[in-house]
């Protein structure tokens, strides 16, 4: 299990992305100040850092070129919004530059992207008591056998692990899953789901919401 620190001084967000994060399979340890982060980083162990940039005693910036000596990539996560800050955190090393506000679900997914571009992306993800899923190998297992996945009912698969108990709409399943661009057809998403569903055996699980998409309760 990856383990993320959030370094972020407004409690409510910092309450609201460890719910979320939680949620989709990450342990998260939050710091209050920069102060904590720095100590938090030079005592645990983590896999990423979400950052504020105006954090009390030492700031983002600060923050992130320590991060980089114990080899923890950084998403600035900040109110800071101008292109002038965007071009130096990115310049300065960070992975990713987040505005608030922000859409969860969009966050997650960028979380994921810098965990797996920078190789520290944990390889199972469960869904006790009997579904794991190899994200490295592209396989899922139930019971301790194979379930064949096509591509597309894999990615739907860990985009609903990672929001469960939240419901995703349809167009921003297909966005996910298919790319940016219009829905279109929405039984594209409607087939795969049912699809991925049957085989997994996920009918009481992965229910549908009315006038939404669907949700995975777990």
């Amino acid at each position: 299990m990856n383990t993320i620190l959030i370094a972020e001084d407004d409690e409510a967000i910092a309450h609201l992305l460890t719910v979320a994060l939680e949620g989709a399979g990450y342990r998260c340890r939050w710091a209050q100040d920069g102060r904590v982060a720095a100590d938090l980083l030079e005592r645990e162990r983590f896999d990423l850092a979400l950052l504020d940039i105006m954090l009390p005693k030492i700031d983002g910036y600060d923050l992130l070129a320590f991060a980089q000596t114990r080899d923890v990539p950084v998403i600035f996560l900040t109110a800071k919004d101008s292109l002038d800050d965007r071009v130096r955190g990115l310049r300065q090393g960070a992975q990713d530059y987040v505005t608030k506000p922000f859409e969860l679900m969009e966050l997650l997914a960028r979380v994921d992207v810098v965990l797996r571009r920078c190789g520290k992306l944990g390889r199972t993800v469960t869904l006790p008591p009997d579904i794991e899923i190899d994200t490295a190998a592209h396989c899922v297992r139930k019971n301790g056998e194979v379930v064949p996945l096509t591509a597309k009912e894999f990615d739907l698969l860990l985009l609903f692990v990672r929001n469960r108990n939240v419901a995703l709409y349809r167009d921003r399943i297909y966005d996910m899953v298919w790319g940016d661009g219009p829905l279109g057809d929405s039984r594209t998403v409607d087939l795969h789901v049912q699809r991925m569903r049957k085989k997994l055996g996920l009918e009481k699980r992965l229910v549908a919401v009315y006038k939404v998409g669907y949700r995975l309760e777990w």
